[in-house]
């Protein structure tokens, strides 16, 4: 059957809509994720925590189901081209989706652990401008995949340096400060795990934003990057 710029058949037009919307449905599960796991870390405040853990489950559940719908695309419908891309990238941003989520899941239940131990000004101030920036990434990510815009996923992977620079920093200051007393070890341990959930929310983002790119051009980012640096060196 030859291709047309738009589908023959209603149902098979649904099916792509929903499992676009099925993905950003998961996206907002754990963009709230994220904030409430950061919210929960700085305030102490476990019954956050908790509730946090525990909505792990919705976002582990809409992964399944878009895994099951794009198998079932793919051995019914067939998809070819830039349907098939968007069939394939939604399964690897729902697999990026669902460890974001556990990162989200680890640092809610780590906030639980450190009950009873002062967090200083300094430590919340850099966890939560981690939080700000990991959960920035996500969103980014996320609206360069649903508008297939390669200069935002390209602006996304960019900045991931700045998550990473601000979790050395980070690892710095809690090192120094475990030198200094080593009193402070339990709870610096606990953060310093916080902080690399927070750094590796960033790295999925940056997988999220390279299948954008793919969804938009049909190539990965890191050939194009290549190919304009070979260009470059030649001129």
């Amino acid at each position: 059957m030859p291709q047309t710029s738009e589908h023959t058949v209603k149902s098979y037009e649904d099916e792509l809509t929903e499992l676009a919307r099925s993905i950003s449905e998961m996206g907002g599960l754990v963009e709230k994720a994220i904030s409430n796991a950061t919210d929960a870390l700085i305030r102490s405040d476990h019954e956050l925590a908790r509730a946090t853990v525990a909505a792990d489950k919705k976002v582990d559940a809409v992964q399944r189901q878009i895994d099951e719908m794009a198998v079932s695309i793919i051995a019914r419908r067939q998809p070819m081209a830039a349907d098939l891309r968007l069939v394939i990238a939604s399964i690897h941003v729902a697999n990026d989706l669902e460890r974001i989520g556990d990162m989200a899941k680890s640092t809610a239940r780590r906030s639980t652990q450190i009950e009873g131990l002062a967090m200083s000004s300094q430590f919340k101030n850099g966890l939560r401008h981690m939080g700000e920036l990991a959960l920035r990434q996500v969103k980014n990510a996320l609206d360069a995949f649903a508008a297939r815009d390669k200069d935002v996923a390209i602006d996304v992977v960019e900045r991931d340096t700045e998550v990473d620079a601000l979790y050395v920093s980070l690892f710095r200051e809690l090192l120094t400060y475990m030198m200094e007393d080593p009193r402070n070890i339990t709870m610096c341990t606990h953060l310093l795990f916080c902080g690399k959930n927070l750094e590796r929310v960033g790295d999925h983002s940056t997988n999220i934003a390279e299948q954008a790119y793919f969804l938009a051009t049909g190539n990965t980012m890191t050939a194009d990057i290549d190919d304009l640096k070979r260009k470059q060196i030649k001129s």
